[in-house]
């Protein structure tokens, strides 16, 4: 599963900053889920999806959606 976080903050035009504030996750800790250096997990999807106002399955890319 491929987290499409990165692709994402470039369309919606946003910082790594301004999601840190709209979700409460670290900077460092949603630099690490865009290289794909950190495990995600569902409640950090859930808090960006929120941040964002979209659905988690928008963030995720998967042969299984």
């Amino acid at each position: 599963m491929k987290i499409l976080l990165g692709e994402v903050m470039i369309e919606k035009d946003i910082t790594y900053q301004e999601l840190e504030n709209r979700s409460g996750i670290s900077k460092a800790t949603l630099h690490r889920m865009v290289c794909g250096r950190n495990y995600t997990p569902i409640e950090y999807l859930e808090r960006i999806a929120k941040a964002l106002d979209m659905r988690i399955s928008d963030l995720y890319e998967s042969e299984w959606k």
